[in-house]
Protein backbone atom coordinates (compact mmCIF):
# COMPACT_ATOMS: atom_id res chain seq x y z
CA UNK A 1 0.00 0.00 0.00
CA UNK A 2 1.26 3.39 -0.45
CA UNK A 3 2.05 6.18 1.61
CA UNK A 4 -0.98 8.11 0.37
CA UNK A 5 -3.08 5.17 0.46
CA UNK A 6 -2.14 4.44 4.28
CA UNK A 7 -2.44 8.52 5.43
CA UNK A 8 -6.28 8.34 4.10
CA UNK A 9 -6.94 5.24 5.24
CA UNK A 10 -5.78 6.58 9.12
CA UNK A 11 -7.38 9.56 8.71
CA UNK A 12 -10.91 7.61 7.81
CA UNK A 13 -10.49 5.50 10.95
CA UNK A 14 -8.68 8.19 13.17
CA UNK A 15 -12.02 10.26 13.34
CA UNK A 16 -14.61 7.51 14.99
CA UNK A 17 -12.02 5.66 17.15
CA UNK A 18 -11.36 9.18 18.64
CA UNK A 19 -14.89 10.18 18.86
CA UNK A 20 -15.99 6.70 20.62
CA UNK A 21 -12.71 6.75 23.17
CA UNK A 22 -14.02 10.73 23.78
CA UNK A 23 -17.87 9.40 24.69
CA UNK A 24 -16.53 6.49 26.62
CA UNK A 25 -14.36 8.97 28.56
CA UNK A 26 -17.17 11.39 28.89
CA UNK A 27 -19.72 8.71 29.91
CA UNK A 28 -17.79 6.92 32.49
CA UNK A 29 -16.61 10.58 33.66
CA UNK A 30 -20.53 11.43 34.15
CA UNK A 31 -21.01 8.04 36.45
CA UNK A 32 -18.18 8.74 38.31
CA UNK A 33 -19.76 12.37 39.07
CA UNK A 34 -23.08 10.89 39.81
CA UNK A 35 -21.46 8.47 42.55
CA UNK A 36 -21.58 5.18 40.82
CA UNK A 37 -18.66 2.94 39.01
CA UNK A 38 -17.39 4.05 35.73
CA UNK A 39 -16.48 0.90 34.80
CA UNK A 40 -19.32 -2.00 35.55
CA UNK A 41 -21.81 -0.78 33.60
CA UNK A 42 -19.59 -0.67 30.25
CA UNK A 43 -18.89 -4.25 31.39
CA UNK A 44 -22.63 -5.19 31.89
CA UNK A 45 -22.73 -3.80 28.45
CA UNK A 46 -20.50 -5.97 26.75
CA UNK A 47 -21.57 -9.03 28.52
CA UNK A 48 -24.84 -8.86 26.72
CA UNK A 49 -23.22 -8.69 23.64
CA UNK A 50 -22.54 -12.09 23.80
CA UNK A 51 -25.81 -13.60 24.64
CA UNK A 52 -27.05 -14.91 20.94
CA UNK A 53 -31.06 -13.73 21.93
CA UNK A 54 -29.47 -9.91 22.09
CA UNK A 55 -27.67 -10.06 19.10
CA UNK A 56 -30.44 -11.12 17.33
CA UNK A 57 -31.88 -8.18 18.97
CA UNK A 58 -28.81 -5.45 18.18
CA UNK A 59 -28.97 -7.17 14.49
CA UNK A 60 -32.22 -6.34 13.52
CA UNK A 61 -32.71 -3.34 15.25
CA UNK A 62 -29.47 -2.29 13.06
CA UNK A 63 -31.21 -3.45 9.78
CA UNK A 64 -33.55 -0.12 10.50
CA UNK A 65 -30.83 1.86 11.70
CA UNK A 66 -28.90 1.24 8.81
CA UNK A 67 -31.22 1.82 5.96
CA UNK A 68 -31.66 5.20 7.65
CA UNK A 69 -28.77 6.41 7.71
CA UNK A 70 -27.57 5.44 4.33
CA UNK A 71 -30.85 7.63 3.45
CA UNK A 72 -28.96 10.71 5.52
CA UNK A 73 -25.42 9.89 4.04
CA UNK A 74 -27.34 10.10 -0.04
CA UNK A 75 -28.02 13.61 0.90
CA UNK A 76 -24.88 14.45 2.98
CA UNK A 77 -23.30 13.53 -0.27
CA UNK A 78 -24.99 16.13 -2.23
CA UNK A 79 -24.44 18.22 0.58
CA UNK A 80 -27.85 18.15 1.62
CA UNK A 81 -29.08 18.14 5.15
CA UNK A 82 -32.42 15.60 4.73
CA UNK A 83 -33.92 16.40 8.64
CA UNK A 84 -36.99 14.57 7.62
CA UNK A 85 -35.85 10.75 7.52
CA UNK A 86 -37.88 10.15 10.56
CA UNK A 87 -41.34 11.36 9.09
CA UNK A 88 -40.43 9.70 5.73
CA UNK A 89 -39.90 6.68 7.49
CA UNK A 90 -43.33 6.63 9.39
CA UNK A 91 -45.23 7.96 6.38
CA UNK A 92 -43.81 4.88 4.16
CA UNK A 93 -44.25 2.78 6.99
CA UNK A 94 -47.82 3.47 7.39
CA UNK A 95 -48.57 3.40 3.66
CA UNK A 96 -46.87 -0.09 3.84
CA UNK A 97 -48.84 -1.33 6.44
CA UNK A 98 -52.30 0.26 4.98
CA UNK A 99 -51.53 -1.47 1.54
CA UNK A 100 -50.60 -4.80 3.20
CA UNK A 101 -54.02 -4.51 5.01
CA UNK A 102 -56.13 -3.63 2.67
CA UNK A 103 -54.81 -5.93 -0.39
CA UNK A 104 -54.37 -9.67 -0.66
CA UNK A 105 -52.06 -10.79 -3.45
CA UNK A 106 -49.83 -13.92 -4.07
CA UNK A 107 -46.57 -13.39 -1.96
CA UNK A 108 -44.76 -12.75 -5.26
CA UNK A 109 -46.80 -9.80 -5.74
CA UNK A 110 -47.75 -8.46 -2.66
CA UNK A 111 -44.03 -8.13 -0.75
CA UNK A 112 -42.83 -5.87 -3.71
CA UNK A 113 -46.25 -3.84 -3.87
CA UNK A 114 -45.40 -2.89 -0.37
CA UNK A 115 -41.87 -2.19 -0.58
CA UNK A 116 -42.59 0.12 -3.48
CA UNK A 117 -45.23 1.39 -1.79
CA UNK A 118 -42.75 2.62 0.80
CA UNK A 119 -40.06 3.70 -1.35
CA UNK A 120 -43.03 5.82 -3.29
CA UNK A 121 -44.37 7.21 0.11
CA UNK A 122 -40.69 8.64 0.95
CA UNK A 123 -39.64 9.76 -2.26
CA UNK A 124 -42.63 11.97 -2.76
CA UNK A 125 -42.72 13.16 0.89
CA UNK A 126 -39.06 13.94 0.55
CA UNK A 127 -39.42 15.24 -3.49
CA UNK A 128 -41.58 18.24 -1.95
CA UNK A 129 -38.66 20.08 -0.15
CA UNK A 130 -36.65 19.01 -2.99
CA UNK A 131 -38.98 20.97 -5.01
CA UNK A 132 -39.57 23.97 -2.87
CA UNK A 133 -35.27 23.83 -2.61
CA UNK A 134 -35.07 23.87 -6.54
CA UNK A 135 -38.08 26.17 -7.29
CA UNK A 136 -37.79 28.70 -4.56
CA UNK A 137 -34.82 28.05 -2.45
CA UNK A 138 -36.40 27.32 0.84
CA UNK A 139 -33.67 25.15 2.60
CA UNK A 140 -34.45 21.65 3.00
CA UNK A 141 -33.55 22.05 6.75
CA UNK A 142 -36.65 23.90 7.11
CA UNK A 143 -38.86 21.76 4.40
CA UNK A 144 -38.24 19.04 5.85
CA UNK A 145 -39.02 19.54 9.73
CA UNK A 146 -42.09 21.29 8.89
CA UNK A 147 -42.95 18.11 6.88
CA UNK A 148 -41.82 15.91 9.97
CA UNK A 149 -44.58 17.64 11.90
CA UNK A 150 -46.94 17.50 9.25
CA UNK A 151 -46.43 13.68 8.93
CA UNK A 152 -47.25 13.12 12.10
CA UNK A 153 -50.04 14.44 11.56
CA UNK A 154 -51.53 12.94 9.11
CA UNK A 155 -50.89 9.64 10.65
CA UNK A 156 -52.86 10.58 13.25
CA UNK A 157 -55.61 11.60 11.32
CA UNK A 158 -55.33 8.34 8.99
CA UNK A 159 -55.66 6.27 12.53
CA UNK A 160 -59.38 7.92 12.79
CA UNK A 161 -61.39 4.63 12.53
CA UNK A 162 -63.51 6.12 9.35
CA UNK A 163 -60.39 6.46 7.35
CA UNK A 164 -57.72 3.76 7.79
CA UNK A 165 -57.34 3.00 11.51
CA UNK A 166 -58.82 -0.05 13.81
CA UNK A 167 -58.77 0.48 17.46
CA UNK A 168 -58.07 -2.34 19.51
CA UNK A 169 -58.09 -1.50 22.62
CA UNK A 170 -56.28 1.83 23.56
CA UNK A 171 -54.27 1.22 21.16
CA UNK A 172 -54.74 3.03 17.40
CA UNK A 173 -53.51 0.23 14.60
CA UNK A 174 -54.22 -0.38 10.97
CA UNK A 175 -55.19 -3.71 11.40
CA UNK A 176 -52.96 -6.96 10.69
CA UNK A 177 -51.33 -7.36 7.42
CA UNK A 178 -52.31 -10.48 5.29
CA UNK A 179 -50.10 -13.03 5.53
CA UNK A 180 -48.88 -13.07 2.33
CA UNK A 181 -47.20 -9.44 2.74
CA UNK A 182 -45.22 -11.55 5.71
CA UNK A 183 -41.32 -11.96 4.95
CA UNK A 184 -39.85 -14.81 6.88
CA UNK A 185 -36.40 -14.78 8.92
CA UNK A 186 -33.84 -16.57 9.31
CA UNK A 187 -34.72 -18.57 12.36
CA UNK A 188 -31.98 -18.78 14.93
CA UNK A 189 -33.65 -21.12 17.26
CA UNK A 190 -33.97 -20.24 21.20
CA UNK A 191 -32.81 -17.06 20.16
CA UNK A 192 -34.95 -16.01 17.85
CA UNK A 193 -35.73 -14.78 14.32
CA UNK A 194 -33.41 -12.39 12.34
CA UNK A 195 -35.46 -9.75 9.63
CA UNK A 196 -35.39 -11.46 6.49
CA UNK A 197 -34.83 -7.49 5.22
CA UNK A 198 -32.41 -7.98 6.84
CA UNK A 199 -30.71 -8.73 3.61
CA UNK A 200 -32.39 -6.24 1.57
CA UNK A 201 -30.66 -3.41 4.02
CA UNK A 202 -26.98 -5.36 3.28
CA UNK A 203 -28.15 -5.66 -0.64
CA UNK A 204 -28.90 -1.43 -0.22
CA UNK A 205 -25.47 -0.68 1.45
CA UNK A 206 -23.77 -2.43 -1.59
CA UNK A 207 -25.87 -0.58 -4.53
CA UNK A 208 -25.06 2.56 -2.19
CA UNK A 209 -21.27 1.86 -2.75
CA UNK A 210 -21.56 0.77 -6.56
CA UNK A 211 -24.04 3.77 -7.47
CA UNK A 212 -21.49 6.79 -5.58
CA UNK A 213 -18.26 4.78 -6.57
CA UNK A 214 -18.44 2.93 -10.04
CA UNK A 215 -21.54 5.13 -11.80
CA UNK A 216 -21.41 8.66 -13.63
CA UNK A 217 -24.45 9.73 -11.78
CA UNK A 218 -22.72 9.01 -8.47
CA UNK A 219 -19.59 11.05 -9.98
CA UNK A 220 -22.39 13.96 -10.70
CA UNK A 221 -23.99 13.51 -7.55
CA UNK A 222 -20.86 13.84 -5.46
CA UNK A 223 -19.20 16.16 -7.86
CA UNK A 224 -22.29 18.70 -7.38
CA UNK A 225 -22.00 18.25 -2.94
CA UNK A 226 -18.24 19.41 -3.32
CA UNK A 227 -19.42 22.35 -5.58
CA UNK A 228 -22.32 23.49 -7.88
CA UNK A 229 -20.51 25.75 -9.87
CA UNK A 230 -17.84 23.40 -11.05
CA UNK A 231 -20.51 20.17 -11.39
CA UNK A 232 -22.74 23.03 -13.57
CA UNK A 233 -19.30 24.33 -15.62
CA UNK A 234 -19.07 20.22 -16.29
CA UNK A 235 -22.08 20.12 -17.40
CA UNK A 236 -24.30 18.75 -14.67
CA UNK A 237 -27.41 20.16 -13.94
CA UNK A 238 -27.40 21.20 -10.20
CA UNK A 239 -31.18 21.67 -9.43
CA UNK A 240 -31.63 18.45 -11.05
CA UNK A 241 -29.39 16.68 -9.00
CA UNK A 242 -30.79 18.14 -5.45
CA UNK A 243 -33.80 17.05 -6.49
CA UNK A 244 -32.32 13.38 -7.22
CA UNK A 245 -30.91 13.01 -4.31
CA UNK A 246 -33.85 14.45 -2.14
CA UNK A 247 -36.33 11.89 -3.58
CA UNK A 248 -33.66 8.93 -3.38
CA UNK A 249 -32.81 9.81 -0.07
CA UNK A 250 -36.71 9.84 0.80
CA UNK A 251 -37.62 6.29 -1.02
CA UNK A 252 -34.65 4.94 1.06
CA UNK A 253 -36.24 6.43 4.31
CA UNK A 254 -39.90 5.10 3.72
CA UNK A 255 -38.10 1.38 3.50
CA UNK A 256 -36.44 1.92 7.06
CA UNK A 257 -39.39 0.77 8.90
CA UNK A 258 -40.29 -2.44 6.64
CA UNK A 259 -37.54 -5.32 8.43
CA UNK A 260 -40.19 -4.85 11.61
CA UNK A 261 -43.32 -4.08 9.91
CA UNK A 262 -42.92 -7.39 7.40
CA UNK A 263 -41.08 -9.52 9.94
CA UNK A 264 -42.50 -9.06 13.08
CA UNK A 265 -45.06 -6.30 13.68
CA UNK A 266 -47.32 -6.88 11.16
CA UNK A 267 -49.24 -3.75 11.69
CA UNK A 268 -48.63 0.28 12.40
CA UNK A 269 -49.45 0.68 16.09
CA UNK A 270 -48.70 3.20 18.67
CA UNK A 271 -45.97 0.94 19.94
CA UNK A 272 -44.04 1.15 16.47
CA UNK A 273 -40.52 2.78 16.74
CA UNK A 274 -39.92 5.94 16.44
CA UNK A 275 -36.92 8.36 16.12
CA UNK A 276 -34.66 6.28 14.09
CA UNK A 277 -34.47 9.09 11.35
CA UNK A 278 -32.82 11.15 13.25
CA UNK A 279 -30.52 8.68 15.25
CA UNK A 280 -29.50 7.70 11.50
CA UNK A 281 -27.70 11.36 11.22
CA UNK A 282 -25.61 10.34 14.32
CA UNK A 283 -25.17 7.20 12.58
CA UNK A 284 -24.14 8.48 9.16
CA UNK A 285 -21.68 11.08 10.99
CA UNK A 286 -20.05 7.82 13.17
CA UNK A 287 -19.69 5.92 9.95
CA UNK A 288 -18.88 8.81 7.70
CA UNK A 289 -21.18 8.03 5.04
CA UNK A 290 -19.07 4.83 4.16
CA UNK A 291 -21.65 2.17 4.09
CA UNK A 292 -19.09 -0.27 6.03
CA UNK A 293 -18.54 2.51 8.46
CA UNK A 294 -22.36 3.01 8.80
CA UNK A 295 -22.72 -0.59 9.21
CA UNK A 296 -20.59 -0.66 12.33
CA UNK A 297 -22.11 2.35 13.57
CA UNK A 298 -25.49 1.01 13.11
CA UNK A 299 -24.81 -1.87 15.23
CA UNK A 300 -22.49 0.48 18.05
CA UNK A 301 -25.89 2.12 18.33
CA UNK A 302 -28.44 -1.05 18.59
CA UNK A 303 -25.83 -2.77 21.03
CA UNK A 304 -26.72 0.61 23.15
CA UNK A 305 -30.35 0.37 23.07
CA UNK A 306 -30.56 -3.39 23.06
CA UNK A 307 -27.59 -4.22 26.08
CA UNK A 308 -28.83 -1.11 28.19
CA UNK A 309 -32.12 -2.31 29.60
CA UNK A 310 -30.10 -4.66 32.07
CA UNK A 311 -28.61 -1.77 33.88
CA UNK A 312 -31.96 -0.94 35.67
CA UNK A 313 -31.74 -4.70 37.55
CA UNK A 314 -28.08 -3.45 38.93
CA UNK A 315 -28.84 -0.34 39.93
CA UNK A 316 -27.82 2.00 37.16
CA UNK A 317 -29.77 4.45 34.74
CA UNK A 318 -30.13 2.47 31.48
CA UNK A 319 -30.33 6.04 30.22
CA UNK A 320 -26.27 6.33 30.32
CA UNK A 321 -26.98 4.21 27.11
CA UNK A 322 -28.65 7.37 25.62
CA UNK A 323 -26.26 9.50 27.36
CA UNK A 324 -23.72 8.39 25.83
CA UNK A 325 -24.94 8.15 22.16
CA UNK A 326 -25.32 12.11 22.08
CA UNK A 327 -21.77 12.39 23.34
CA UNK A 328 -21.12 10.19 20.57
CA UNK A 329 -22.62 12.68 18.19
CA UNK A 330 -21.10 15.95 19.87
CA UNK A 331 -17.72 13.77 19.51
CA UNK A 332 -17.84 13.26 16.12
CA UNK A 333 -18.12 16.80 15.34
CA UNK A 334 -15.16 17.90 17.25
CA UNK A 335 -12.47 14.75 16.47
CA UNK A 336 -13.29 14.53 12.50
CA UNK A 337 -12.77 18.60 12.56
CA UNK A 338 -9.32 17.84 14.56
CA UNK A 339 -8.55 14.99 12.71
CA UNK A 340 -9.11 17.17 9.23
CA UNK A 341 -7.06 19.97 10.19
CA UNK A 342 -4.08 17.36 11.41
CA UNK A 343 -4.68 15.76 8.07
CA UNK A 344 -3.92 18.92 5.99
CA UNK A 345 -1.18 20.25 8.26
CA UNK A 346 0.63 17.04 7.00
CA UNK A 347 -0.35 18.03 3.45
CA UNK A 348 1.12 20.76 3.67
CA UNK A 349 3.95 19.60 5.47
CA UNK A 350 4.67 16.94 2.77
CA UNK A 351 4.09 19.42 -0.23
CA UNK A 352 6.63 21.82 1.74
CA UNK A 353 8.88 18.96 1.70
CA UNK A 354 8.42 18.50 -1.66
CA UNK A 355 8.95 21.95 -3.54
CA UNK A 356 12.49 21.70 -0.56
CA UNK A 357 13.62 18.30 -2.33
CA UNK A 358 13.06 19.70 -5.71
CA UNK A 359 14.83 23.33 -5.60
CA UNK A 360 17.65 21.60 -4.23
CA UNK A 361 17.33 18.30 -7.02
CA UNK A 362 17.12 21.87 -9.40
CA UNK A 363 20.01 23.44 -7.89
CA UNK A 364 22.18 20.46 -8.18
CA UNK A 365 21.05 19.73 -12.37
CA UNK A 366 22.29 24.01 -12.92
CA UNK A 367 25.38 22.59 -10.82
CA UNK A 368 26.19 19.87 -12.75
CA UNK A 369 25.60 21.78 -15.84
CA UNK A 370 28.21 24.63 -15.15
CA UNK A 371 30.50 22.07 -13.79
CA UNK A 372 30.07 20.39 -17.44
CA UNK A 373 29.63 23.58 -19.33
CA UNK A 374 33.74 24.37 -18.31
Amino acid sequence: MKKFDKERVLLAVAGPVIALAVAFALSAIVLLASGKNPVEPFALMFEQATFSDIQVLIINQASMYYIAALAVAIGFRMNLFNIGVDGQYQLGAFMAAVVGTHMNLPAVLQIPLLLLTAVFTGAFWAGIAGVLKVTRGVSEVVATIMLNAIATSLIVYMWKPEVFGVKIGNNSTTGEMHESGWVPGIDMGEAGEIYGLVVLAALLGIGYWVVLNRTRFGFDLRASGASTTAAAASGVNPKRMVLTAMLISGGLAGLAGLPILLGDSHTYNLNFPTGIGFLGIGIALLGRNSPVGIAFAALLWAWLDKASPELDFHGYDKEIAVIMQGLIVLSVVVSYEAVREWGLRRQQRRVGAELAAGHVLGADNNTTKEVAGR
